[in-house]
C-alpha cells in the first residue's frame, strides 16, 4: 500500500514538472498566445487545433522534427495554410525574439519522455 502511494506522487510530480520548472513569464506568454490552439498540455487537442491541425507537442517524435529556425520564422512572420489562409497570426510586436525563442523552448517541454 505505501508503495502504491510513492509510486502516486512520483507520477503526479513528474506529470507536473514541466509548468514548474518554466519561468512564470513563459508559461503566461504560452498560455496567452499558444495555448488556445495547442492546448494547455501541449497536445492540440483544442477545438481550434483540431481545425488547424496544431501540432502534438506531447508527441516526442513531433519535438524531434521541430528545427528552431523554422519555427522562429513561424512565430515571426506567421503561418498559412495551403489555399493562403492564415492559420497563425505573427506574433512580431508582440512578443521579442527572445520570448518567441522561450516558447519554442517551452514547447518541448511537454515530449513524454
Amino acid at each position: 500500500m505505501k508503495s502504491k502511494w510513492i509510486f502516486i506522487t512520483a507520477a503526479s510530480i513528474a506529470l507536473t514538472l514541466p509548468s514548474m520548472a518554466a519561468d512564470p513569464a513563459v508559461v503566461a506568454n504560452y498560455n496567452k498566445h499558444c495555448a488556445s490552439c495547442h492546448g494547455k498540455d501541449g497536445s492540440g487537442n483544442t477545438t481550434m487545433g483540431k481545425k488547424i491541425g496544431a501540432k502534438n507537442f506531447t508527441d516526442p517524435k513531433v519535438v524531434a522534427e521541430i528545427k528552431d529556425d523554422h519555427a522562429l520564422k513561424n512565430l515571426k512572420e506567421g503561418v498559412k495554410d495551403k489555399n493562403g489562409k492564415e492559420i497563425k497570426k505573427p506574433f512580431t510586436g508582440k512578443l521579442t525574439e527572445d520570448e518567441m525563442k522561450a516558447l519554442i523552448e517551452y514547447s518541448k517541454t511537454f515530449a513524454k519522455k
